[in-house]
């Protein structure tokens, strides 16, 4: 194992910031993969498990059983752990400009479409290969303006040739859950069967510029641009959303690296015997189809429905109770689906988010994630 620091923001009087990454295997040996934890800094449980897959991934490279490059940052975001406001930690956004730190990654393919013309043919292999090479490239010369592009761009460059990329999240209050491309999903089956995904939400182009689409998006963009080349799906780009931000416990992290330890050995990145593949909980559904529930006046959050359950269009979801004027509001769905998240907060105002299900059915457009 070889620890790599990069400096970040190292300018004379105002502060500065290191990331640190830790690589496994040898460069061009196999696959690559580039596995990162907490780019929101206060999604914790990510840095748990990444702690886990550290200790887990020395031991096998002792062993000789890393058979690619392997990666790992496990706390990606110093800057957000570093923002402290009124004793709560708050690492989802930039306080410099309030800007998530899970958008605005730069979008390669832009580049890519121009310095690739004429330059792709019909081996798919070398084809690969000089598109990495590109978008290598392309991040190298990516200006950066701050601190906290500066950590994206270093994020970025590490990530963007990687054959599989897997960000490590989680949400307020969750069950275990996925986001990848939606040309993706049969590649991303046996990664959610392994980790019990109750949700594989996928989507082409989600909005907003994450670092998952910044890693595989552009190959499918590319293939779109010349269809008259081989251009494969060179990367599969997953984020993770590992339950709900107080899931913090030994016993899940330890599950969760199993599971990511077989999906890599499952894709030949490491020498491991293969558990037998468990039966997805849930087929992949459109992000489109995603149904986010709001308060329509504020109150006491009271859920009727719990987390994982599968819910049927019309269901009650939960009651907003207002305790001053004795208002009840049930709140019902409009889709089927799975309620796979929600607020943690049980006393919310008027227009703030309650929970999201994952419909089967794509009906929305425009921008997709939430901030």
């Amino acid at each position: 194992m070889q620890q790599q620091n990069h400096p970040i923001a190292t300018e004379d009087n105002v502060a500065s910031f290191q990331l640190t990454s830790f690589h496994f295997g040898s460069p061009g040996t196999g696959k690559k993969v580039y596995i990162q934890a907490s780019l929101h800094a206060d999604e914790v449980p990510a840095m748990l498990v990444a702690h886990t897959l550290k200790r887990e991934l020395e031991r096998l490279e002792a062993e000789g059983r890393v058979q690619g490059e392997i990666i790992l940052v496990p706390a990606a975001n110093p800057i957000g752990l570093s923002q402290v406001v009124q004793g709560i930690p708050f690492g989802r956004f930039d306080l410099a400009n309030g800007i998530n730190f899970n958008r605005a990654y730069k979008h390669v393919a832009d580049d890519l479409k121009a310095s690739l013309d004429g330059q792709l043919g019909p081996d798919a292999q070398a084809n690969a290969a000089l598109i990495r090479e590109h978008a290598r490239r392309s991040v190298a010369g990516w200006e950066t303006e701050n601190a906290t592009q500066a950590l994206k761009k270093t994020l970025l460059g590490m990530a963007i040739d990687a054959d599989i990329m897997l960000d490590l999240h989680c949400d307020n209050e969750a069950v275990l859950h996925l986001y990848t491309g939606t040309p993706l999903a049969e590649q991303v089956k046996p990664l959610a069967a392994l980790m019990g995904a109750h949700a594989t939400l996928l989507a082409r182009e989600s909005g907003g510029e994450p670092f998952d689409e910044a890693c595989s998006r552009l190959w499918w963009e590319l293939a779109a641009a010349f269809p008259d080349a081989a251009v494969p799906m060179g990367c599969i780009g997953v984020t993770v959303e590992l339950r709900g931000e107080m899931d913090v416990r030994y016993a899940l992290a330890e599950k969760d690296a199993r599971a990511l330890l077989q999906y890599l050995a499952r894709q030949g990145v490491l020498d491991l015997p293969l558990d037998p593949l468990p039966a997805l909980v849930a087929e992949p559904t459109p992000l489109e189809g995603v149904e986010p529930i709001a308060a329509p006046h504020s109150g006491v959050l009271v859920f009727l429905k719990n987390l994982g359950d599968r819910v049927q269009a019309g269901d009650a979801v939960a009651d907003i109770v207002n305790p001053v004027s004795g208002q009840v509001t049930t709140l019902r769905c409009t889709q089927t689906g799975i309620l796979f998240a929600s607020t943690a907060h049980r006393h919310l105002l008027r227009g703030m988010h309650v929970c999201k299900i994952a419909g089967q059915e794509a009906w929305r457009t425009g921008s997709l994630l939430g901030q």
